[in-house]
C-alpha cells in the first residue's frame, strides 16, 4: 500500500514560525542573560524538545476534545524542525558566534595586547560596525559591553552595513547545508541505512493524537520522567534556598583524584563525569558497538596522555581546543580518512547523481519507504533536484571562498577553509550524528591547523591571520549547532511521517528567516540593554577573542615549524585505516574510526560517562532480558530525556524572569 506525501499546511507553518520566534526569546534569556543553562547548543536540544512537549500535550488535549482539529504527525514534525532550526541558529549554530565576533576585538584591544596595531589595519571597514581607524573601546563597542544609557536608541543603523556584508557567506553556508543534505540522504538513509537516533523521540511523540496510545499513556515513561524531574527540582530549589540539600550531577575527577597523584596522572587531560540522565536515556538507543567505541576511545586518549607524560613529553595543548596536541592531529587524520571513506562508499551514488544532473533528470525512483502510519509511503522525490543540488553546492562554495578573499585571506587559504570545513569537518560531524547519535557536534581542529603540517603560521601573513580570526570565530571553530545534521535528521523524519521533502526544506527555510530576523535583533538588544560584560562569558569574552589571542604572539614573535605534527597526523591516518579495514573484515570488531575522530572533542568530554553507563545498562538488559525487555524499557529511557529537558526549559524561564541563580545542567 502506498500513499501520497503530505505537504505543508498553513497552520503548521504559522505555529512553527511562532515557535521559532518564541524559542529565540527563551534562548536569549536562558543562554545569554542567565548564562547558566545552555539549552540550545546540542543537536538534540532542550529548548526545542521543551516546546515540542508543549505542542504535543496541547495536541493531545485537542485530540480528546475535537479529534478532527488535532495536528497530524507530519505537521508536528514540521513545527518541531522549524523550532529546532531556529534554536540552533539563535544559539551556537550561528548568531552567538557571529554578532559578538564583529565587535569584541574593539572593546578588548588595549595597549598591552597590541591588537590595534596588529589587526585593525587589516580588517575591512565594511566587515565590522566600528571604525577601524577610530581607536579602541569606541562608544558602539563600549555600550555593547556595558549597556546603553537609558533612553538611547538601539544602534541598528550602525550595525546594518556590517551585518548585510556578512550575509553572502552566511547564506552560502545555509545553501551548502541544504544541498549537501539532499545529495547525501539517499546514500545514508537508503543504501547504508543509518539509524539517525535523534529522530526517535520526536517521531514517537508526534505519531499519536490520543493519550492512551501515546508515549504519555505509558507508566514507565512517567517513572523515567520523574527521576530527573525530582533531582533538578531539588537542585533548583537549592540554588534559591541553600539549606535544601543538592544532588551533585558533575564530578570533576581531575581535581578530586588525578591531580593529587602527581605526574603522569595530573597530565590526564580534562576528565569529568557529567551525570546527564537525558544523555543516558538517549544513549540507550544507540548500537552497543557504537557506544563502546565512543567511550573507549575517550579512555584510550587519556591513557595516551599518561603514557606521553610518563616518557617525559610536555602536555602541550591543541590550539583553541580542549585536547592535547598529539590527539588533535590524530583526530585530523581520522577525519580525512573518514571523509575519504564516505566519498568512496558513496561513489556509485554520486556517479548516478552526476549523470542525472547533467541530463537534467531526476534520480531513478527509490524503493517505498516504511512509514510510522503503517504500510509504505510513496516513492518520494529528492529534497532538491540533482542539478539544483550540485549547482547550489558549487556556487555556495565559490561565493564563500570569494568572500573570504575579500575579508583578507590568501585565495588558496580561502579555498582550504571552505573545502576542509564543508567537505571534511561538516561531513564527519553529520555522520557522527546520523550514525553515532552524538548529541553535540564539535571537532578538535580548524582548517588552518592543516597548514601547520607543512608551514609555520606566520608564513600566512597578517591579512590572512586577521581574516581567520574573524571567520573561524563565526564559522569553523565551535561547531555545536551545525545545521547539516539537522537537515538530514529532518529528511529521515519526513519519510517516517510521509512528509514531502521539498516542503520540509521550505518550512526550515522560513524558520531560518525568522531566526535571523528575531534572533539578530535580540543579539543586539540584549547586550545593549544588559551589557555583554555581565552576560554569558564564553559568547562575549571567549569565542570572539580566541583567534586574536592565538595569532597575536605569532605576528609579534613568529612561530617555528613543528616536525612532530605530520607524525601525529600520520598516526591518526594509519589507525583510522586499520580500524576501517578491521570493520570490513570482522563483524565482531567493536572499534570504529568514528570513535577516534571524536575522542578529543568537547562532546566526548561531556558525554563519555553517560555513554559508559548506558553501555553497561544496555548490555545487562539485552544479556539477561533479551530484546523483548530492551523494547519494553524504551518508554522509561525516553521519559528520562523528557524529564531532564523539561526541567532545563522550566528553570531557564524562571531564572530569566526573576533573575535568580540556575541549577547546573550536565551538558555545558
Amino acid at each position: 500500500m502506498t500513499g501520497a506525501r503530505h505537504t505543508l499546511t498553513p497552520r503548521s507553518i504559522i505555529i512553527g514560525a511562532i515557535g521559532a520566534a518564541v524559542v529565540c526569546f527563551v534562548i536569549g534569556w536562558g543562554e545569554m542573560v542567565v548564562g547558566a543553562i545552555q539549552i540550545a547548543i546540542c543537536q538534540f536540544n532542550p529548548a526545542a524538545i521543551g516546546l515540542l512537549l508543549i505542542v504535543v500535550l496541547a495536541n493531545l488535549a485537542v485530540g480528546w476534545l475535537a479529534p478532527r482539529m488535532a495536528l497530524r504527525p507530519h505537521e508536528i514534525i514540521i513545527i518541531y524542525l522549524m523550532i529546532l532550526a531556529a534554536a540552533l541558529t539563535m544559539s551556537r549554530g550561528l548568531l552567538e558566534r557571529w554578532i559578538p565576533a564583529l565587535i569584541a576585538v574593539n572593546y578588548y584591544a588595549n595597549p598591552s595586547n597590541h591588537w590595534q596595531e596588529l589587526f585593525f589595519e587589516h580588517i575591512p571597514q565594511w566587515a565590522v560596525p566600528f571604525d577601524v581607524e577610530g581607536g579602541t573601546e569606541q562608544p558602539l563597542a563600549r555600550y555593547f559591553y556595558e549597556g546603553l544609557r537609558p533612553g538611547t536608541p538601539l544602534p541598528i543603523r550602525e550595525w546594518a552595513p556590517a551585518l548585510i556584508a556578512w550575509l553572502p557567506p552566511v547564506l552560502s553556508m545555509f545553501v551548502a547545508y541544504f544541498c549537501m543534505a539532499s545529495l547525501i540522504r539517499r546514500q545514508w538513509v537508503d543504501n547504508e541505512k543509518l539509524s539517525f537516533p535523534l529522530t526517535t523521540l520526536p517521531v514517537e511523540m508526534a505519531v499519536h493524537s490520543h493519550w492512551s496510545k501515546s508515549l504519555f499513556g505509558n507508566w514507565l515513561m512517567w517513572i523515567g520522567f520523574a527521576i530527573p524531574f525530582l533531582i533538578f527540582t531539588l537542585n533548583g530549589l537549592h540554588t534559591l534556598f541553600p539549606q535544601i540539600p543538592e544532588i551533585p550531577v558533575v564530578y570533576r575527577l581531575n581535581r578530586m583524584v588525578f591531580n593529587t597523584m602527581g605526574r603522569p596522572w595530573r597530565d590526564l587531560g580534562n576528565t569529568t563525569a557529567y551525570c546527564s540522565m537525558a544523555a543516558v536515556g538517549f544513549a540507550y538507543f544507540l548500537p552497543a558497538q557504537v557506544l563502546f567505541s565512543l567511550w573507549s576511545f575517550y579512555v584510550i586518549s587519556r591513557v595516551q596522555n599518561i603514557t606521553f607524560s610518563a616518557f617525559g613529553a610536555a602536555p602541550q595543548a591543541m590550539p583553541l581546543f580542549p585536547t592535547k596536541l598529539w590527539n588533535g592531529y590524530q583526530v585530523m587524520g581520522a577525519y580525512v580518512v573518514l571523509a575519504g571513506y564516505m566519498v568512496r562508499s558513496a561513489w556509485p551514488h554520486l556517479q548516478r547523481t552526476w549523470a542525472a544532473a547533467t541530463a537534467g533528470a531526476e534520480l531513478p525512483p527509490e524503493d517505498a519507504v516504511p512509514s510510522r502510519y503503517g504500510g509504505q509511503s510513496e516513492r518520494a522525490r529528492p529534497a532538491l533536484p540533482p542539478r539544483v543540488a550540485l549547482i547550489g553546492l558549487g556556487v555556495s562554495a565559490v561565493v564563500a571562498a570569494w568572500w573570504f578573499t575579500l575579508l583578507g585571506m590568501a585565495p588558496w587559504m580561502a579555498v582550504l577553509e571552505v573545502v576542509a570545513f564543508l567537505g571534511v569537518v561538516c561531513l564527519v560531524m553529520a555522520r557522527s550524528v546520523g550514525e553515532a547519535g552524538l548529541l553535540m557536534t564539535e571537532t578538535s581542529f580548524r582548517p588552518v591547523d592543516m597548514v601547520r603540517l607543512v608551514s609555520p603560521m606566520k608564513a600566512l601573513g597578517a591579512p590572512t591571520l586577521t581574516a581567520l580570526s574573524l571567520a573561524d570565530a563565526v564559522f569553523t571553530r565551535d561547531l555545536r549547532g551545525n545545521l547539516l545534521s539537522t537537515l538530514l535528521d529532518g529528511l529521515k523524519m519526513s519519510d517516517l511521517t510521509d512528509l514531502d521533502r521539498r516542503h520540509l526544506f521550505a518550512a526550515i527555510a522560513i524558520a531560518l528567516v525568522v531566526a535571523l530576523g528575531v534572533g539578530g535583533w535580540l543579539h543586539l538588544a540584549l547586550p545593549y540593554a544588559n551589557g555583554g560584560v555581565g552576560m554569558y562569558s564564553y559568547v562575549y569574552r571567549g569565542n570572539p577573542l580566541l583567534g586574536f589571542r592565538y595569532f597575536a604572539p605569532v605576528l609579534e614573535g613568529g612561530d617555528e615549524y613543528d616536525a612532530r605534527l605530520p607524525i601525529f597526523f600520520g598516526s591518526g591516518v594509519a589507525v583510522a585505516l586499520g580500524l576501517s579495514w578491521m570493520r570490513t573484515q570482522h563483524v565482531w570488531w567493536p572499534l570504529s574510526p568514528l570513535g577516534l575522530a571524536l575522542s578529543g572533542s568537547w562532546s566526548m568530554i561531556v558525554f563519555w560517562f553517560p555513554m559508559l553507563i548506558a553501555w553497561l545498562i544496555k548490555g545487562g538488559v539485552v544479556r539477561y532480558g533479551g530484546m523483548k525487555l530492551y523494547s519494553n524499557l524504551r518508554p522509561f529511557f525516553l521519559g528520562m530525556i523528557l524529564g531532564e529537558f523539561s526541567q532545563a526549559v522550566i528553570w531557564a524561564t524562571i531564572c530569566g524572569v526573576y533573575r535568580t541563580p540556575a541549577p547546573f545542567f550536565p551538558w555545558p
